[in-house]
């Protein structure tokens, strides 16, 4: 059986499509097509169920799948450990939200980029969890950081670590707002304050108020800015309250720029998970990348 057409039949098998395992693969969408027809009509089975959207493997395809593709990955580990040497440089591609990566992810990535005969070269991008799962997908990203568990077989996901939330506001914000006025009134208390947010759709705040308070935000945002940082930047200029992980704004609350309003028992936590195309894990440079930074990770929650 040629190794050739068992390679496009595992990455159509986990990519679900025969048009996004055509560009992960380099080919044209016909020549993924003429290869499965041929590896068909050679095993005498169907191995998919085409369908309006996608392929869907048939039983034979799901087993076939199973037995092949641990051996295919293995095949790659030992083809790819053979470029990773001193003389061949592999540059790692990156993508995960803008703070999260800035902040935590590649701080620690960057210890493996130096000269010590290790190292890779990196490249990183900032998105939304669709828009990095998506290009990871589509073969734009070799790692992804994501909020968002990805569903299916192209990709595999491991969770990385939970950041907890916190609701700050400037100090004079949480003054007008008196001493025990959450714990006897509860989200209503807040009602009069602005807030400031990422998006229109309030996302960290109504997620809190959800978990918290059990209710929907009564108001919408004074200040709408898509990143974190600059959050942080207004909150800490007086603009309003925010819901911000604690990590982002630890500095800001220690030298008393802001504070916390309000402390529940059970903070919100929001799950990262570190994402890789499935089979993808046999390549050096990203292993060593996956491994760093669940090794990082463990020092962040």
């Amino acid at each position: 059986m040629d190794l050739a057409l068992l390679r496009t039949f595992v990455t159509v098998h986990r990519a679900g499509s025969f048009t996004r395992a055509a560009a992960l693969l380099g080919l044209s969408q016909p020549a993924v097509t003429s290869q499965i027809r041929t590896l068909e009509r050679q095993l005498g089975r169907p191995l998919f169920l085409r369908q309006a959207r996608g392929v869907t493997p048939t039983t034979i395809g799901d087993e076939l799948a199973h037995k092949a593709a641990p051996h295919l990955d293995a095949l790659v580990e030992i083809a790819e450990s053979g470029l990773d040497d001193e003389s061949s440089l592999r540059t790692l591609h990156l993508a995960g939200p803008p703070e999260f990566t800035a902040e935590r992810a590649l701080p620690a990535l960057t210890e493996l980029t130096g000269d010590d005969g290790q190292g890779f070269a990196l490249r990183a991008s900032f998105g939304t969890a669709e828009e990095t799962l998506e290009g990871l997908a589509a073969g734009h990203h070799d790692l992804a950081i994501s909020t968002a568990r990805p569903r299916g077989a192209l990709l595999t996901a491991t969770p990385l670590c939970d950041e907890e939330h916190v609701l700050v506001a400037a100090p004079r914000w949480a003054e007008r707002i008196g001493p025990g006025a959450l714990r006897l009134k509860g989200a209503p208390a807040l009602e009069n304050l602005p807030v400031v947010e990422v998006h229109e759709s309030l996302p960290l705040v109504s997620r809190y108020w959800a978990s918290v308070f059990d209710s929907r935000p009564a108001t919408s945002g004074m200040v709408i800015v898509p990143d974190l940082r600059a959050v942080l930047a207004c909150v800490i200029a007086g603009a309003g309250l925010a819901v911000l992980p604690r990590y982002l704004c630890a500095a800001g609350l220690d030298r008393g720029e802001i504070v916390t309003l309000h402390d529940p028992a059970v903070p919100p936590l929001r799950t990262y998970f570190l994402v890789v195309r499935t089979g993808t894990l046999a390549m050096p440079h990203i292993a060593r990348a996956y491994e760093w930074l669940q090794r990082a990770a463990a020092t962040w929650c």
